[in-house]
This record gives C-alpha cells, sequence and structure tokens, in this order.
C-alpha cells in the first residue's frame, strides 16, 4: 500500500458498518438482510443521527409478531447507553435526600476515648485502694497470735518498762536466774501471775536479775520486795548497775501481826524495800546470794517507786 492507495478493498469490505456513514454510502455501502442473521430480525437500521428516541415503532404488520426489545443474552440493536439519553445519566453518587450516609468516626472517636478514660480511672482507684490498705496494716501492726514463749530464764525476759507516769515492776515469772535459782508455785500466797516465785535461793551464787527499761531521769528511787519466809530472818546482796550496796537487802520476819511461826511458809509473806541509785534510761538491778547470807527465802514481786 503506497500513499494515496486506501487498498483493493471498498470501505463496505473494511468496515461491516460503513453504511451507518455518509462516506460509505456515498461508496456504495449497503446494510446488512435479514436483520443481522437473527431469525425473525426486523430491520430497522436508522443511519446515525436519524433515530428518535422516545418514539414508538413502527407497529408490525398484521399476523405478524411485534419487535420484542430484546432478549436476555442477545445485544438488541436499539439500544442506546444512558449517557446518550437527554440530560445525560448521573455517573456517581449524588447527595440528596435518600442519600447513605457514611460512617460516623466522630461518634467512634468519642466512644473510644470514653472508654480508655474508664480504664486509666479503674486502674488509678485500685492504685488508690493498694496503698490505703498498705498503710492500714502499717499502721494496724501484725493482729496475728505469736507463738508461746518459753519458760526457761531468758536475759530478755526480765526486762521491763512502765507506762508513762509510772515506775517500772516485774513478777518473779519474768526475772533471770542463775546460780541454780528456780520457779515454783506450791506455796499459796503469791502475788505473781499464776502463783510462780522464785526459790532454790539458799545457797551461795543463787541469783536474780532485772533488766529495768524506761527511766525517765536520774536519781535515787525505792527498790520495793515482796518475799516468803519460814518464821526466820534472811537478807541477801543488792548490786545496781554492777555496784552492791553497802547494806545487805533485809528480809527479816517483822513483830507483831506480820511475824510468821516458825517452819509456816504462807504465813510469811512480808515486803521490804531498799534505796537505789539509777541512771536515765536502762538499769540492771541483781539479788544475789553471796558469802555472809542467809538466804532461806522465796521472791515473789519487785517494783520501784519514788525515793522515801
Amino acid at each position: 500500500m503506497t500513499p494515496g492507495n486506501s487498498g483493493a478493498s471498498t470501505p463496505e469490505d473494511d468496515d461491516p458498518f460503513g453504511y451507518l456513514y455518509a462516506d460509505g454510502q456515498a461508496n456504495g455501502a449497503q446494510p446488512p438482510s435479514g436483520g443481522y442473521g437473527y431469525p425473525n430480525a426486523v430491520n430497522r437500521v436508522h443511519t446515525v443521527g436519524q433515530r428518535q428516541y422516545g418514539q414508538q415503532p413502527p407497529a408490525a404488520p398484521q399476523g405478524q409478531v411485534p419487535q420484542q426489545q430484546g432478549t436476555y443474552g442477545r445485544p438488541n440493536a436499539h439500544y442506546a447507553a444512558p449517557e446518550t439519553l437527554p440530560g445525560g445519566a448521573p455517573t456517581g453518587r449524588q447527595s440528596g435526600q435518600g442519600g447513605g450516609r457514611g460512617p460516623n468516626t466522630k461518634g467512634l472517636l468519642i466512644g473510644a476515648v470514653a472508654v480508655v478514660a474508664a480504664v486509666v480511672i479503674g486502674i488509678g482507684v485500685a492504685m488508690l485502694n493498694g496503698d490505703s490498705d498498705d498503710k492500714g496494716d502499717k499502721a494496724g501492726g501484725d493482729t496475728s497470735p505469736t507463738a508461746t514463749q518459753s519458760t526457761e530464764p531468758d536475759p530478755s525476759a526480765s526486762s521491763s518498762a512502765a507506762p508513762d507516769g509510772e515506775l517500772p515492776k516485774i513478777d518473779a515469772e519474768a526475772l533471770q536466774l542463775d546460780g541454780g535459782a528456780t520457779k515454783a508455785s506450791d506455796i499459796k500466797g503469791a502475788k505473781a501471775d499464776g502463783g510462780v516465785y522464785v526459790t532454790d535461793f539458799n545457797h551461795v551464787g543463787a541469783k536474780v536479775t532485772w533488766t529495768v527499761n524506761g527511766i525517765q531521769e536520774s536519781g535515787s528511787y525505792t527498790l520495793n520486795v515482796r518475799y516468803g519466809i519460814p518464821g526466820v530472818d534472811a537478807n541477801a546482796t543488792l548490786v545496781v548497775n554492777g555496784k552492791a550496796n553497802t547494806s545487805p537487802l533485809k528480809m527479816a520476819n517483822f513483830i507483831g501481826e506480820a511475824q510468821a511461826p516458825k517452819g509456816d511458809w504462807e504465813k510469811g509473806w512480808q515486803t521490804t524495800w531498799a534505796p537505789v541509785t539509777l541512771n536515765k534510761g536502762t538499769n540492771v538491778i541483781e539479788i544475789a546470794c553471796d558469802e555472809g547470807n542467809q538466804c532461806d527465802a522465796v521472791l515473789d514481786q519487785l517494783w520501784l517507786s519514788p525515793s522515801k
């Protein structure tokens, strides 16, 4: 093919629809017969631009079946795309009445923020409650029962401190025992807890020790001792903070109504006292059976009082 030469074929041979165009008609293009080969098809071909939309097709001759607008799966020769109709067709979703609404992202965001805020508040309340419980435990202390303490002599068991405004006091049960001294409760009349008193004191080396805590001021005090004798005078050595008093602690069988018959331990409960000098804070008081002492006695209670 050379420039200016369209080839051997005529337009009707090149384009089966050439009859629809003016140049095709000028070259002798003719529409196909028989309605494009479809059985019973009606040939209603029009030149482009001659079809008037909205008009009824011409009535079929009497005795013929009217031309259908088209059947499923087959092309309709008179179909026109909606966009070719007057006014065209909408090319996208148009807003207006009845139109759908998009997702409410603002509402979803507000809901998510509310959930997060609720979780944060819950965690904060739980932490505050946990702190309150911990503080309550520390303030109240452990209220669980403690194990039963041993009745064996223990240096710490002889320590004592009185409530504010009172001077310390101790029972025989809490004294520290040394040198063979023991505890008993068969003689009636002891005022110590459980009727317990110190016995086996009547030999050299026997000793009881009282560690006194909480002395508010240094100075002179009175040591009071409740004891029992079998109607016979007794005495012992009094030692305060490692220093022995110059005078022994007298445990006499007083005359008068308090005097006990010889050998009667139950009627021999008496009280004696001695001056002591104590330091502020903690002091150690000892009652010992040393050489030269008469120690046939039992010990019930010890307590401090202001100096006499």
